[in-house]
């Protein structure tokens, strides 16, 4: 599901036939009904679950209004709930949720207050669903990216900003030398959804080249 219908027809069609895509947004809870009510309808079971939507725009304490507030939260923490809520009737035993945290959640980054906070709620969020879900079968964990090369990360730069010199300085400031692929996240991502997994619950897995473990 996504906001965007361009993005959501190129999506089906690198995919291939077996895509179905949803427009909607997370934080209306009328299109997460639709979109699981299509699950329901076209495959009767969700086996695997990723909660991934998610803004990150930066705001120093003095400059913080409501609507940034309102917005990293509504998407960021709210979104992500309902998104796991309203699937839960759908969810198979033995199925997956993937919740996207960031280090951003156990590290203090000047200008992205907000957004950290949302992201410590997501990690706080893991740990007690793994106990409401307790004899369903079904296990809950986090991934805690680092800096990864995406249009996201882009955005922090600002419009005019030197995208070289800001990816190369990111990338000095981690242990392995580099920012990540995205692909690298997808991996991890993958190995949580797999039975390769099967007695991992509750964890928060730190995809982050050591950045935020030094």
């Amino acid at each position: 599901m996504g906001r965007r219908k361009p993005e959501l027809d190129a999506a089906v069609a690198a995919i291939g036939e077996n895509a179905t895509a949803v427009q909607g947004n997370v934080t209306k809870l009328a299109d997460l009904q639709r979109l699981y009510a299509t699950v329901k309808a076209n495959k009767g079971k969700l086996d695997i679950l990723v909660a991934n939507a998610a803004i990150a725009e930066g705001a120093s304490l003095e400059h913080v209004t409501e609507e940034h507030f309102d917005q990293h939260f509504d998407i960021n923490v709210k979104g992500m709930v309902f998104t796991v809520q309203k699937a839960l009737p759908v969810l198979s035993q033995g199925s997956s949720v993937i919740v996207t945290a960031s280090i951003s959640g156990i590290k203090g980054q000047a200008g992205l207050g907000i957004y950290s906070a949302t992201k410590a709620a997501s990690r706080n969020l893991v740990r007690t669903w793994v106990l409401d879900l307790k004899g369903r079968g079904i296990r809950v964990n986090a991934i805690s990216p680092g800096t990864t090369v995406t249009p996201g990360l882009d955005g922090l730069a600002g419009p005019d900003a030197d995208l070289k010199g800001f990816h190369e300085y990111l990338g000095g400031l981690v242990p392995i030398g580099r920012n990540a692929e995205s692909s690298e996240i997808a991996n991890v991502v993958a190995f949580l959804a797999s039975d390769e997994a099967s007695y991992i619950n509750g964890a928060d897995i730190q995809v982050d080249g050591g950045l935020a473990q030094v």
